[in-house]
């Protein structure tokens, strides 16, 4: 009972299934949680036995990003998921997300916030919130993220809130909760250094709003880093080349710029690379904090890092917790409509890098989609950082499937990130500076820099034959030829 300071809500604490009666069918429920931390475990269950005692249950979920599969996993096989906001990643809601059983709405993560805000939504009936803490006002301590949860709490009409016994309570004091006003009412966020803190270390709540509190000590099944292999170091070594040479040209710093990396195993190399680069003094400002950025810190090289998840692998997530006091000063958890504000990202000049499926030859990226229909997982903040950057950089391997697919096509089957927003291109290959480049220029420097050789020939042969048949046009493209590669692999399973 420790965990609950609020002396007027102890009686509201009950089982799962008691809560689960909460939620209505119908209803449109949000939850905590981003990439997948943070989010409830004990209440998604306790609805799906509701489901399977025979009751008829849909709702639309609202997420800060991905959760586990006790909350996306098990509510999309029981059918119990009807629409899905902003972001997600579990195998079972993509596949009912594709098979078009869910209907899915993918976001940029910055703007989602404001959509509950003005309404855009609906209106929420239910908001689940893991916490680590209730404190003697109502105040709700979040746990290993913040994502949505402050503005889910605030437009809902009753809050459940989920204690979770296994997240430490000394997570306390690393949120900082801070929340816009709408239009015209709207202020500047008064965030002048990545370290600074403008808000509450709990995301505020009236206790009345609380209908009920369960508890539970269900681990977060955060994703298992992947292993560094030979192209994700040279992808690494390429873009940190680019940033001494940035450095060099007088255009960045010696101590570069505040850093966003989005997940995964080539974000994972590049920040693992800067512990031996020759830059220190670093900070971050990005949405997720990897095992990387605990290696930078452990190696003195960062200094202080803003998120609004940590994103822990199981492996390192024991440690982390045993050493939570060497961390806790350093890192900063704030609400999503803040860690990927676009006033943020450009005032601090925040260095983006992020992973794209494919580029064309023109610097347009698709981050969401396979082959143009089938979606992966969604936008998530990779556009709230590309645009607003003062670098923007997308990497790739330049093949995929063993060499069947060339991640550098004529033309993207779909685009997340246009070419304006697209400054640098990364593979394993070499780099591809896009700034002040006009099309024409793009392309040859794509070609030549990033491309696998496998299809080198191939894409020159495309633009030169662009090129002629439209006359040297500003952006040539053949618009059949450029979208066979894709139906090739359809047809045959390889883009040769």
């Amino acid at each position: 009972m420790e965990r609950v300071r609020c002396k007027k809500l102890i009686d509201k604490i009950m089982s799962a299934d008691e809560a689960a009666m909460f939620i209505k069918n119908n209803s449109i429920v949000g939850t905590s949680g981003f990439t997948p931390s943070g989010y409830p475990k004990a209440l998604p269950a306790a609805l799906a036995r509701r489901v399977e005692n025979g009751e008829n249950i849909q709702i639309d979920l609202i997420t800060g990003a991905s959760v586990g599969p006790e909350l996306d996993g098990i509510l999309a096989q029981k059918g119990i998921i009807r629409r899905r906001y902003p972001y997600q990643t579990n195998p079972d809601i993509r596949n009912s997300i594709n098979s078009g059983k869910i209907k899915y709405n993918d976001i940029h993560l910055s703007h989602s916030a404001q959509y509950l805000k003005y309404g855009f939504l609906g209106q929420i009936d239910t908001a689940i919130i893991e916490a680590v803490a209730i404190t003697e006002d109502g105040g709700i301590v979040p746990s290993t993220s913040v994502g949505n949860s402050n503005v889910i709490v605030e437009c809902a009409n009753k809050v459940i809130v989920e204690i979770n016994t296994w997240q430490p309570q000394e997570l306390e004091g690393m949120h900082d909760i801070y929340s816009t006003s709408n239009p015209p009412l709207r202020k500047s966020i008064p965030i002048i250094n990545v370290c600074d803190r403008i808000g509450t270390p709990y995301i505020p709540c009236n206790p009345d709003k609380i209908v009920a509190i369960v508890f539970s000590d269900i681990t977060d099944k955060t994703n298992k880093v992947a292993e560094i292999d030979h192209n994700s170091k040279l992808m690494a070594e390429n873009l940190i080349s680019f940033l001494k040479a940035e450095v060099n040209k007088g255009r960045l710093p010696k101590d570069l710029l505040p850093l966003q990396s989005g997940v995964g195993s080539v974000a994972n190399a590049v920040l693992g690379g800067l512990c031996s680069s020759e830059f220190s003094n670093l900070y971050f400002y990005s949405e997720v904090l990897q095992d990387s950025a605990l290696d930078l810190m452990d190696c003195g090289k960062l200094v202080s890092a803003s998120a609004t998840s940590l994103t822990i692998s199981p492996e390192r997530l024991d440690d982390f917790y045993r050493n939570i006091s060497n961390y806790k000063d350093k890192i900063i958890l704030r609400p999503q409509e803040i860690s990927n504000n676009p006033e943020i990202i450009r005032k601090l000049g925040v260095i983006s890098i992020n992973t794209a499926i494919e580029a064309d030859i023109y610097g347009n990226v698709n981050s969401t989609h396979i082959m143009g229909s089938k979606i992966v997982n969604g936008i998530g903040g990779s556009g709230d950082f590309a645009r607003n950057a003062y670098i923007s950089v997308f990497t790739t391997q330049s093949i995929a499937l063993n060499g069947r697919v060339s991640s550098i096509v004529p033309m993207v089957s779909h685009v997340d990130h246009t070419e304006h927003d697209v400054m640098v291109l990364v593979t394993e290959n070499g780099v591809a500076d896009l700034r002040g480049l006009s099309p024409k220029e793009r392309a040859e420097l794509i070609i030549e820099n990033c491309a696998h050789e496998d299809y080198k020939k191939m894409l020159w042969d495309y633009y030169i034959s662009a090129k002629n048949k439209t006359n040297n046009s500003q952006t040539p493209h053949i618009l059949r030829e450029a979208l066979s590669w894709h139906e090739r692999y359809l047809e045959t399973g390889s883009m040769k």
